[in-house]
């Protein structure tokens, strides 16, 4: 196994708008992805299977829900030191980001924003520690861009609810503990509900044959006339703005996540360019590769201000879904081109196991598509300056 040399760029010096704090979070999560993610994934990715040893290790670096107050377990930390443990996880792998995203914006922020203090007390405790997990269950067979299209739902039995329906593409699944689902009551109004393991009629197949997110555990969650305790309703939100406010969430820190995915491609191209010898010289002579190289450079830091912003307004609560939505879409294209520039600066060892590149670039098909598409993000900046619904 190659040692982990990678060295983060910063072109404009952004740490200098980060507090000592900022840095150490960082730096803390960095140091762990060298230690303990870097030596086994290129292993992982190729079984295709999740590392669960690392659970722990991502509960104790403050990936499982940042921003949640610390009387529920989480660390209280701001926006900004989210987004920068997730820009460091990805760094190391997307399916290990994925996994952070999933409990902390989809599963455990819904629990705290939605839920009642009985819920909070029983559930984000044991997230936050990594003790259980949980997925989120919106993207069925037949609606994804189209969320509001769900058949999945409940029937109100008295005593408790029956859940019946499918999701699909579902993080998580096949080892969650709790999954927060989102279904349609017999008024059609959608409500989040939280699914324990255990409740019969409530399977998570796992889905195979992936050639993106090698390293994360992707599955269904099925409910097949599922009891579901009344209690287990999240009773302060319902409506489609319900889950697309947890999507916020982990879309803003996907922005960020994917800038460690290019920051790992770039600093693996750079080094690779100086060591190279091609002609009699280090191919980093030559015109092309530093365009390519100059180029990568400023997009990671027209990305870095991005997000870096947008944080400053998520602590105000100012930033928008559509400013989330921005950030998402340019920073994800900006990272899934780096890969392929940085994969043709490589040659052939570009698509090998032992570079990072090809592994990013095929995780990224996956970023580029999953919480909200690439088009679909750019419609949703379309909506915002014309007023203009381009949707339907």
């Amino acid at each position: 196994m190659k040692p982990d040399l990678f060295e983060a760029p910063d072109y404009y010096n952004i740490d200098d708008l980060l507090t000592e704090e900022h840095k150490l979070i960082r730096d803390s999560a960095r140091e762990w992805v060298k230690r303990d993610v870097s030596p086994i994934i290129e292993e992982y990715a190729q079984k295709a299977e999740f590392p669960k040893q690392i659970i722990d290790g991502l509960a104790e670096i403050g990936a499982f829900g940042p921003y949640i107050p610390e009387e529920y377990g989480g660390a209280g930390l701001d926006q900004i030191s989210y987004g920068l443990i997730m820009q460091e996880i990805e760094r190391g792998d997307s399916g290990v980001r994925s996994t952070a995203s999933v409990q902390s914006s989809l599963v455990m922020y819904p629990i705290w924003k939605y839920g009642t203090e009985e819920q909070r007390n029983k559930y984000l405790p044991k997230l936050a520690s990594g003790e259980w997990m949980g997925s989120f269950g919106l993207t069925e067979p037949d609606h994804g861009s189209n969320p509001g299209g769900m058949t999945t739902n409940f029937k109100d039995m008295g005593d408790h609810y029956l859940l019946n329906g499918a999701k699909l593409w579902i993080s998580n699944s096949p080892f969650c503990n709790v999954a927060v689902v989102w279904a349609k009551n017999e008024e059609g109004r959608i409500h989040g509900l939280i699914v324990e393991r255990g409740m019969d009629g409530f399977s998570t197949p796992e889905t195979h044959n992936k050639w993106s997110l090698r390293a994360s555990a992707t599955g269904e969650l099925i409910f097949d006339n599922v009891k579901v305790p009344k209690e287990n309703l999240l009773p302060n939100k319902s409506g489609l703005g319900a889950p697309l406010g947890c999507l916020d969430s982990a879309r803003y820190g996907i922005a960020w996540g994917a800038i460690g995915a290019a920051m790992d491609c770039y600093d693996t191209a750079l080094r690779y360019s100086k060591e190279r010898i091609q002609f009699g010289k280090p191919i980093g002579a030559f015109q092309l590769q530093q365009k390519k190289l100059a180029e990568m450079i400023t997009e990671i830091t027209k990305a870095q201000l991005l997000a870096f912003r947008l944080g400053q307004l998520k602590n105000e609560n100012r930033a928008t879904s559509a400013q989330i939505s921005m950030a998402k879409r340019n920073n994800v294209d900006m990272a899934i081109k780096i890969t392929r520039e940085a994969r043709q600066m490589l040659g052939g060892m570009g698509i090998t196991g032992e570079y990072s590149i090809m592994r990013h670039m095929m995780n990224l098909e996956s970023v580029i598509t999953y919480e909200g598409t690439h088009d679909i993000h750019l419609l949703i900046t379309g909506l915002d300056i014309t007023g203009l619904n381009a949707f339907k």
